[in-house]
């Protein structure tokens, strides 16, 4: 899809190698990977002033390096491992367990995370365009990208590139260019949106010397059937942050939403806010050290799980997922089991759970990460190929990282092959991610253990972190 007439003759702002839309964990990984397989100029475009997407602007723990279970492997390394170092580095990161099973969480600190990507972005000579939104894309005759149409405080601009990233987690230059996708809810009903919220001046002994999950879980239960307390669902997480006496949630539940719709979106995030204000109320009256707690911030936007999944030259499937596919292709692992937050009947099941047999980690190709039929452009995030089942497993941020960090070493690659991205050699692909320290082969033993090290298998929480299922 062309732009608007309207927008013929905008300016050429840049030239890139390598354009990258979305500046969220794929999309800087993707803009790293390139520049550091050959790329020279890499030009990466943010809507929001920071990078980080999820990871800056609702979460603080990234998920999947770890398999679930009482021998966790470490499956995600590389440009990964590198951000969460620097954080380390910097006192801004501790080991949490997860009792959904999820595997052990890599709990940050999300505004020093802003600064991280900020450094490790301007280390590598990454051109970062924030505050700019994409509105457009230019194609050829024959259907090949040329050029992303963009909108910042300056006006409507053109990006021309040979290679073009679609990180923007909606898919959003995909659809500007006919790329064939499935939108949430089409199937299976969408999972559903949630705004995190943090709470500070929280009594964390206090809580865990009351029952801490159990009592949280007994407290949400009770004021759901009793009324007082209009809370969307009977079940929500919180943990421990970095920051001492400061809690961050995933409770909030909207359903329904259709994410790409400015309206529905609109009432989603209203909703999301009032949703968040109720549960402040409920925990200083129901749950034991909260009785001084108070909201202290709301998620950037409201946290959406799912929207467009694009049909790629693979689809991952949940076949894949729970049978332990193996791939000759493969560019990253995934352990993480199907969790699908979806609407359920008063009294149903909330979350839906399928966990990957005996710990294990299914492979993941780069053909989910190429559009069908397109050789200049990949997908990274959640947005790449996937069903909404194998989508539910695989959008943990570790596995969006390493999608980033596989598309951003293909393109790169596929400039110095002069070739499309079908036919970029899986092989030296391989090889340049295992150089960098992904891994591609599911490990023998279990994760090395030392406190010092947060590569280490699962510690216990030292600072009061829970999670209630």
């Amino acid at each position: 899809m062309k732009a608007p007439l309207l927008l013929e003759r905008v300016p050429v702002l840049a030239e890139a190698d390598v354009l990258v839309v979305g500046a969220g964990s794929a999309g800087c990984c993707a803009a790293l990977a390139a520049r550091r397989h050959g790329a020279e100029r890499v030009l990466l475009v943010e809507r929001y002033g920071f990078a980080g997407g999820t990871s800056t602007q609702m979460l603080d723990t990234f998920y999947g390096f770890f398999t679930p279970g009482q021998t966790p492997r470490k499956v995600v390394g590389g440009l990964p491992d590198r951000v969460v170092d620097r954080l380390h580095a910097a006192g801004a990161v501790f080991l949490r367990p997860n009792t959904y099973g999820a595997g052990t969480g890599v709990n940050y600190q999300p505004e020093r995370l802003k600064l991280v990507w900020d450094e490790l972005l301007a280390e590598a000579g990454v051109d970062l365009l924030l505050h700019t939104i994409l509105v457009g894309v230019d194609a050829d005759a024959a259907g090949r990208l040329t050029a992303a149409v963009c909108f910042s405080k300056q006006g409507f601009f053109r990006l021309r590139a040979r290679r073009f990233i679609d990180a923007s987690g909606d898919a959003d230059l995909c659809h500007w260019a006919d790329v064939p996708y499935e939108r949430a809810g089409e199937r299976e009903p969408a999972q559903t949106l949630t705004t995190t919220f943090r709470l500070a001046n929280v009594d964390l002994a206090a809580y865990a010397a009351a029952g801490g999950n159990r009592r949280l879980r007994e407290c949400m239960t009770a004021v759901v059937e009793a009324g007082t307390h209009p809370l969307p669902r009977r079940s929500g997480s919180l943990h421990a942050m970095n920051v001492p006496g400061c809690v961050s949630t995933v409770a909030v539940r909207v359903a329904g939403i259709d994410a790409t719709d400015a309206r529905g979106l609109t009432r989603a995030e209203q909703e999301g806010r009032r949703q968040a204000f109720v549960y402040e109320q409920f925990f200083r009256e129901q749950v034991p050290g909260f009785r001084e707690a108070g909201l202290i911030g709301l998620s950037h936007q409201i946290g959406v799980r799912e929207t467009r999944r694009v049909h790629g030259e693979y689809r991952l499937t949940r076949e894949d997922c729970l049978g332990v596919a193996r791939f000759p292709d493969r560019v990253l692992l995934c352990g993480a089991p199907i969790e699908d937050h979806r609407e359920a009947p008063t009294g149903g099941e909330e979350t839906a759970w399928a966990y990957v047999p005996g710990g294990a980690a299914y492979d993941v190709p780069y053909r989910t990460l190429v559009p069908r039929g397109r050789d200049e452009l990949w997908v990274a995030g959640r947005c790449f190929s996937a069903t909404h089942d194998a989508h539910a497993s695989c959008r943990s941020m570790a596995q969006t990282m390493a999608m980033g960090q596989a598309a951003g070493t293909a393109a790169a690659l596929s400039l110095t092959a002069n070739c499309g991205a079908r036919e970029v050699p899986i092989g030296t692909l391989q090889d340049c991610l295992r150089s960098e320290g992904a891994v591609l082969e599911t490990p023998e033993g279990p994760a090395p253990t030392g406190r010092d090290d947060w590569r280490a298998s699962p510690l216990p929480n030292s600072r009061g972190a829970s999670t209630v299922p």
